[in-house]
């Protein structure tokens, strides 16, 4: 059985104001998974393939799940996104976009390239609380991810 150790969040946002928010809302549940974080497209891939400054580190452990904003500087979340879905190695981790767009365009380009789901990040804070709460509660709490072999 996985534990909350076990299940960690890793999200890919630019913002520091809205991965402040997000942990705030996750703390609030008292849910204790560990959550890590990249600040750009360029850096999450470093991270994942081993490169840049992450070739002498230690790797992270797989995700249990990736959150993942789409407009982000450098290599932006909808190449992040195909990327890590077309890499076998990679391509069981659930990836959930977050994202301020709501064109059904990338919504569909998402889901086409592999997203494991969607979210619209809204402007109302007690919305936003909301959709964190549902998001963490889900895929931190309630569903398990596949078994490394």
């Amino acid at each position: 059985m996985l534990t909350a150790v076990d299940k960690s969040l890793f999200v890919i946002e630019d913002s520091d104001e809205d991965f402040e928010i997000l942990k705030i809302f996750i703390e609030d549940m008292d849910i204790t998974n560990p959550i890590y974080r990249c600040e750009t497209g360029d850096r999450a891939l470093d991270m994942f393939y081993q490169e840049g400054d992450y070739k002498d580190v230690e790797p992270l452990p797989h995700p249990s799940v990736i959150l993942l904003d789409l407009n982000l500087p450098g290599t932006d979340g909808r190449e992040v996104l195909g990327l890590l879905k077309g890499d076998q190695r990679f391509r069981d981790i659930p990836i959930v976009v977050f994202s301020t767009s709501s064109d059904p365009a990338d919504i569909n380009l998402c889901y086409e390239k592999g997203a494991n789901g969607y979210l619209v990040k809204p402007v109302a804070t007690d919305e936003l609380e909301k959709i964190v709460q549902s998001f963490a509660e889900f895929w931190l709490n309630i569903n398990t991810p596949p078994q490394l072999t």
